[in-house]
């Protein structure tokens, strides 16, 4: 192992919610090991990245129903690729080469769970997410 790949596994906190085996397929012995910890470690950036997408919308995220600001999130990470590439950029940009190699076998499937996992977060932290915290976009 590199000294690149040796700091980007330090760096990355513990995150073990399910216990991995055998059984696992290869994406989601992927989403456990690689994507979770790498997801939580840029969960402060994630949040932030998103409420500048928002300051760029015109804020209207902040005027909706909490059921509506849901669909809002689902909708930006899913349907616009511009952030939807800003997002997976920030993720992959922390694979080893070893994992990069992994992602690029099955770069869809590992996608879309990679999305759904940030997405999971937003709506997670959607306290974050209040007008009070509004930011302007740069």
């Amino acid at each position: 192992m590199n000294q690149r790949d040796h700091q980007l596994k330090k760096i990355r906190p513990d995150y073990m919610t399910t216990t991995i085996n055998d059984v696992m397929s290869n994406e989601e012995r992927f989403q456990n090991l690689v994507l979770r910890p790498i997801i939580k470690f840029q969960n402060d950036l994630i949040i932030n990245v998103f409420k500048n997408y928002v300051g760029k919308h015109k804020n209207v995220f902040y005027d909706l129903s909490v059921e509506r600001r849901l669909d809002y999130i689902s909708n930006t990470i899913h349907k616009d690729m511009k952030f939807r590439n800003s997002i997976k950029g920030m993720l992959i940009g922390l694979f080893t080469i070893e994992e990069y190699e992994v992602y690029i076998q099955n770069s869809s499937a590992l996608n879309k769970r990679m999305m759904n996992i940030v997405k999971e977060r937003l709506i997670n932290n959607i306290q974050a997410l209040t007008s009070t915290n509004k930011l302007t976009a740069v």
